[in-house]
């Protein structure tokens, strides 16, 4: 075991539980830059396909034309509401394309997005509670809508649990020691 805790690099989230939480959650944060270069993100309904993420919105919203610009981003991704345990996280920076109109990506994307949002989830909003998916495919498609493909080119992976188990000991001598 390390004694240096601030390190966390040594508690990485293994590949299989990288894929579990890739598949098991379906929101992150999407971040991109805007025209001033200031780094901005929204949460995003995504799916995981081949190595990428998949995302939409319309058109209009100001992160199409700033991916359109620049396609360098970057996702965030964390356990909560997954029931997976606690502080797992993904950090990806890479890349995105946005597709306009492609009867091939929306062929499969959409009904997988909308099966994605419309499985039970322990935080599930109202959003979620009676969502047909294959009226929620209709749905999404619109002349408006562009899907984005998200590469990751670099990740940054991190198992809260791990790192629990490892500074458990050493926590509880610490806080021990500060109560005298």
């Amino acid at each position: 075991m390390s004694e240096n805790y601030d390190d966390v690099t040594q508690y990485g989230l293994e590949p299989e539980r990288e894929r579990e939480l890739l598949d098991t959650q379906h929101e992150c944060t999407f971040i991109w830059s805007n025209k001033q270069g200031h780094p901005i993100g929204v949460i995003m309904a995504y799916v995981h396909r081949d190595g990428k993420l998949w995302l939409t919105a319309a058109r209009h919203r100001a992160r199409i034309p700033a991916i359109r610009r620049d396609g360098r981003s970057s996702v965030v991704i964390s356990s909560s509401g997954t029931g997976m345990g606690g502080g797992k996280t993904i950090t990806y920076k890479g890349s995105t394309v946005v597709h306009d109109d492609n009867p091939e990506v929306k062929a499969w994307f959409y009904p997988m997005l909308a099966a994605a949002i419309a499985a039970p989830q322990t935080d599930a909003g109202d959003f979620n509670r009676g969502l047909v998916p294959e009226l929620f495919v209709k749905f999404l498609d619109t002349p408006e809508r562009v899907i984005l493909e998200f590469t990751p080119e670099k990740s940054i992976l991190f198992d809260g649990d791990k790192m629990a188990k490892a500074t458990s000991k050493a926590y509880a001598e610490f806080v021990a020691q500060q109560q005298g």
